[in-house]
């Protein structure tokens, strides 16, 4: 027999690993951010899917519509009709969370439209622009 090689096998009961024998480096993964503190490693799985991006649209468009609300001097009760410009990222925030998005801005309607009127407001949504028309029903 071959000395100092074995297999698990060949030892009486079983294997013991310790944290001694192992030592952990965390290492950045693609589409992951690693952290560790002492003996404690977090892993964060930052993938942006397309529900997590329509989401966050959905939240950016909430919280537009809410400072257009306020800009405009409407009441906390007031109702409104929102249209918003057409973009693949707003079909996709309206397909998913449109009764969110209605619900958080009290709007009875809420509509995309390719072409919107000259007093339609920009909104910046992380360099998209994003034209919104708001009305006081």
């Amino acid at each position: 027999e071959n000395e100092g090689s074995f297999t698990f096998s060949n030892l009486q009961g079983e294997p013991v690993i310790t944290l001694d024998d192992v030592e952990i480096i965390p290492e950045d993964v693609p589409g992951w951010i690693v952290a560790n503190e002492g003996n404690v490693t977090v892993a964060l799985d930052i993938t942006l899917t397309p529900e997590l991006k329509a989401e966050g649209m959905a939240r950016e468009l909430v919280n537009r519509i809410q400072n257009l609300r306020k800009a405009m001097g409407l009441e906390i009760t007031d109702r409104i009709n929102v249209i918003l410009s057409r973009t693949p990222e707003t079909e996709q925030a309206l397909t998913s969370f449109r009764n969110y998005i209605a619900t958080q801005v009290l709007a009875d309607s809420l509509e995309l439209s390719y072409t919107l009127a000259d007093n339609a407001t920009d909104l910046d949504i992380d360099g998209l622009i994003v034209k919104a028309l708001v009305n006081k029903v």
